[in-house]
């Protein structure tokens, strides 16, 4: 029956990835109004350095990146202990199926979407990984002073 409990979007730290730095504000709108602790990163190398002092309880990840790419981050977390922590990829690259379904087998990665990404979809998808609820519209996510 645990699967039926719920976390507050509080307790919860994402980790945005990616290099586009409009792309990222607009993400990072998005999740902290659905009340999760959010902390950014603009390249493959900042990214593990964050998961490794921090810790997030899920990564989003942009496949193309500068330096250290996407799959990279991906297969590194997971060489150092990190393969625990969920990752969603958002990635506006082109891929062909089988490069999608080579990404879709590592353990570490959750859901895979392609840019442009709905905001609600985004939300919605962070929510179901990390078994959370959305804030009550009309009173803040941090259940208000």
């Amino acid at each position: 029956m645990e699967d039926q409990v719920f976390g507050s979007p509080a307790e919860k730290l994402v980790l945005l990835v990616d290099d586009d730095v409009s792309l990222l504000d607009l993400m990072s709108h998005v999740v902290q109004n659905e009340g999760f602790r959010i902390d950014r990163a603009v390249d493959g190398a900042e990214a593990l350095r964050k998961v490794e002092a921090l810790g997030p309880d899920l990564l989003v990840l942009d496949m193309m990146l500068p330096g250290i790419g996407g799959y990279e981050v991906v297969r590194q977390m997971q060489a150092l202990g990190h393969g625990a922590i969920p990752i969603m990829i958002v990635t506006g690259r082109q891929m062909d199926r089988q490069s999608i379904d080579l990404i879709r087998q590592e353990p570490n990665v959750a859901e895979f979407l392609e840019k442009p990404v709905r905001p609600a979809n985004l939300a919605s998808t962070i929510h179901r990984l990390l078994k959370t609820r959305p804030p009550s519209r009309g009173e803040p996510a941090d259940g208000g002073l």
